[in-house]
């Protein structure tokens, strides 16, 4: 079979079978044995795709997923985010946009705690909306600032999904995890940016109200009981792995203990904590787990007919740019995102796409920090994007699905912006993995 049919057979199953309602692992699994049987001989080949499942699973480098989840979950169920909210308004002070900027800073220090968007925006909108209603700030202002920075929560460790993008792409987990910090926190400082701007110039949209003053001491003392020791979860991941003392994978385990630490010391863990945590984390883990193992059959059937081979091989003789081909991918995984979770989307196109990018001589770690960019707004993206039905669940009454679409564009356009920087500036992403190269 010519790789040109054969990657219409392979991706055209495919998108019959996402567009029938089946979940998206068995869809690949389906995906799969149809390759095994055109492929791999049938019998011999389901041999192979059991000897596949068992290498992909039984990878080390994998741990980390599991200890994140487990850590963003106890931090979830126990409530320990909520505080740090308090805390953190007692420094905004009056601020233009003071309640939407709050999101911004507790989006970002919840992403180091949490790499759950869902979950990160649940929080911040419970907090935060009936505050923004109740003082008069317009949708844009009270939604869009929750859309933008629940997002941010991929883009800092710890991050699930980068561990799930490395796994597939075959590319340095910890290095991935250092490279996304500095494009979150770029897009946290272009989103404070834009609200600073933006209620300078139109003050309806948040309309300025009369705050008390803090004392330094108070702010000061809410920061060390409610801030600090949520610093030190931080610093047990990335601080650990930037000074080269642990991996990855022992990183998410130092965090994930101090999790638990700093719960049993607020006095917020449980045993309903316990069992809500393990057994939401069992959940998740186990379909991560379910989907990495379709995903590594997957691309080796793309493999095994020819289309990853020719698809490279046609993509260093295209006569154009090589960054225009990277480029139009972007915007494919754009238009993707619109229609398509994050997951099903890293499954069908990095097994494509990471044989043309190493063709191609870009550095992989620059490439997973703009694909990570793009997923992050994947969750926002009308019209099916999850973190916007989510906002939807917990906005005012009369709140429609228009009104929060529209609050999220401006934050998407903050996103492309940021993601054309990291894209014309490469150290943006790529200092941070260069210290704990050299640190290492």
């Amino acid at each position: 079979m010519e790789w040109q049919l054969a990657i219409l057979v392979i991706l055209g199953s495919l998108i019959v079978l996402l567009a029938s309602g089946m979940p998206v692992a068995f869809c690949f699994l389906v995906v799969d044995a149809i390759g095994i049987l055109i492929w791999w001989g049938g019998e011999p080949g389901m041999r192979q795709l059991i000897l596949s499942a068992k290498n992909s699973l039984s990878s080390f480098t994998l741990l980390p997923i599991p200890l994140f989840i487990l850590m963003g979950e106890v931090m979830f169920q126990s409530g320990l985010g909520t505080n740090m909210m308090e805390a953190l308004g007692k420094w905004m002070g009056r601020l233009p946009g003071r309640l939407a900027l709050l999101a911004v800073g507790g989006g970002t220090l919840f992403a180091t705690l949490s790499g759950s968007a869902m979950a990160s925006a649940a929080m911040l909108g419970s907090v935060l909306l009936p505050e923004m209603e109740k003082h008069g700030y317009k949708k844009s202002m009270s939604l869009g600032p929750i859309l933008g920075a629940g997002g941010l929560a991929v883009m800092i460790p710890p991050s699930a999904m980068a561990v799930v993008l490395g796994s597939i792409a075959q590319i340095s987990i910890g290095r991935l995890l250092m490279g996304i910090i500095m494009p979150g926190l770029l897009m946290a400082v272009l989103f404070a940016a834009y609200i600073i701007l933006r209620c300078w110039l139109q003050p309806s949209v948040a309309p300025p109200y009369e705050v008390a003053a803090s004392p330094l001491s108070e702010k000061l003392r809410y920061t060390v009981r409610d801030i600090l020791p949520l610093g030190s979860i931080v610093f047990m991941i990335i601080g650990l792995m930037l000074l080269g003392v642990a991996t990855a994978t022992e990183a998410a385990a130092t965090g994930t203990l101090m999790t638990f630490i700093l719960a049993a010391a607020y006095k917020k863990l449980n045993w309903g904590v316990l069992k809500k945590s393990a057994l939401a984390s069992v959940e998740i883990t186990v379909m991560v787990f379910f989907i990495i193992m379709a995903a590594a059959a997957f691309g080796q059937i793309l493999a095994f007919s020819g289309a990853s081979t020719h698809l490279s091989q046609l993509a260093t003789t295209l006569p154009v740019a090589p960054m225009l081909i990277i480029v139009l991918m972007m915007i494919l995984l754009l238009i993707l995102g619109c229609f398509i979770n994050t997951v099903p989307i890293m499954m069908i196109t990095l097994p494509i796409f990471m044989p043309v990018v190493q063709s191609l001589g870009f550095n992989v770690i620059w490439f997973g920090v703009i694909y990570m960019i793009t997923m992050e707004m994947a969750p926002i993206t009308p019209p099916f994007g999850l973190v916007l039905f989510v906002v939807k669940a917990i906005a005012p009454p009369g709140t429609t699905m228009a009104d929060v679409y529209r609050a999220g564009l401006a934050f998407i356009g903050l996103d492309l912006l940021a993601l054309a920087l990291v894209m014309i500036f490469p150290q943006i992403a790529l200092w941070l993995p260069g210290l704990m190269q050299r640190s290492a």
